[in-house]
């Protein structure tokens, strides 16, 4: 069926969301809200389709024509616009981070559940060659039962790049995880699963002046130790001077995987060198590099069908946010966290 959209906020992300969303088969953007006055013709002209711009976002969601509601707000701003999108019956794409706590993450998953619509979360790293190309990898055994795995967010938010701006403070960055690096922890979780028993985590911050802004710690590192007794890390660095990087190291019990390279004893047995694996990379903050596209086609695909989509669902990022909110808690009580006081 045809999907009517309407999208709350217009910053960088939202741009990106209007013209995934036109992109799809079904989707099409017809509301935008922002508290900034926009132009109908412009904001139309801009994305290819008849856009209405309102400043009031109760009267967008309860617009009866629009069928999905897409949030990228500010973070602190989910929680109260994800569960009035569900009771006004939308379907949700909802931006990472879920929500800034926990509480505010099972809010929004009870009224999703309460009103039988469909949420997604973006964690469009899911999609990108990337990581469908190791998640087939994985399901082939190419590199056997997993034991250790990391992945890591190195990417430095700073004054070059927009969400900084806002980023700096816990009111809406949160943390180093929530504001960016959970994007690492997910594809973790994707590779190794999401039985988590347990997590230790430590923090530090850049003493670089511009990092001195942010009010939590900009770098996180937390170890993970799965039911199966496998044990995995993710770094979060935001306070950073490189160029965006997305660490991916997988060992199993017949191979390793590195970023774009694989070794197997099914076919690399003694060679002594990794084989190049094609595929795109996750390696850009820019936003118009996201595979968004292909998320939102998913996610239409399977609302079609009446089914929670597959990869980045609102059931699968709450066990993300789960194991999040558990690793931040160890930061800030300086002591290991079991799953199980996350409740």
């Amino acid at each position: 069926m045809a999907y009517k959209v309407g999208i709350i906020g217009y910053g960088w992300a939202a741009t990106a969301h209007a013209d995934a969303i036109n992109g799809t088969e079904q989707g099409t953007v017809t509301a935008v809200f922002s508290s900034r006055s926009l132009d109908d013709a412009e904001v139309s002209e801009a994305h290819g389709s008849e856009i209405r711009c309102y400043t009031d976002v109760n009267d967008m969601i309860n617009n009866a024509d629009i069928d999905v509601v897409s949030i990228t707000s500010y973070p602190n701003q989910h929680r109260e616009q994800a569960v009035a999108a569900a009771n006004a019956g939308k379907h949700i794409i909802l931006e990472k981070p879920m929500a800034l706590s926990w509480e505010d993450c099972k809010a929004i998953k009870e009224a999703v559940d309460a009103n039988g619509v469909k949420a997604c979360v973006c964690f469009e790293i899911r999609h990108i060659s990337q990581f469908l190309t190791t998640t087939a990898l994985i399901e082939e055994g190419l590199i056997g039962d997993i034991h250790y795995g990391e992945v890591d967010y190195y990417h430095g938010i700073g004054p070059w790049y927009g969400q900084y701006r806002w980023n700096t403070t816990r009111e809406n960055g949160g943390s180093s995880l929530l504001s960016a690096g959970c994007h690492a922890l997910d594809a973790l979780l994707l590779c190794m699963g999401s039985d988590v028993e347990e997590v230790t985590s430590y923090s530090t911050t850049s003493k670089h002046e511009i990092f001195q802004k942010y009010e939590y710690a900009t770098t996180t590192v937390s170890i993970l130790k799965f039911a199966n007794g496998s044990v995995g890390k993710v770094a979060s660095v935001i306070d950073c001077f490189q160029p965006y990087y997305f660490h991916t190291q997988l060992t199993g019990s017949e191979g390793s995987l590195l970023d774009n390279k694989i070794y197997s004893n099914k076919f690399s047995l003694r060679d002594k060198k990794w084989t190049d694996l094609p595929m795109a990379m996750a390696d850009s903050g820019d936003v118009s590099d996201h595979p968004y596209q292909a998320q939102f086609q998913s996610f239409f695909d399977s609302t079609d069908k009446g089914e929670d989509m597959p990869r980045t669902s609102i059931n699968t990022a709450y066990e993300t946010f789960r194991v999040l909110f558990a690793c931040d808690k160890s930061v800030e009580e300086g002591r290991p966290v079991k799953l199980s006081e996350i409740a």
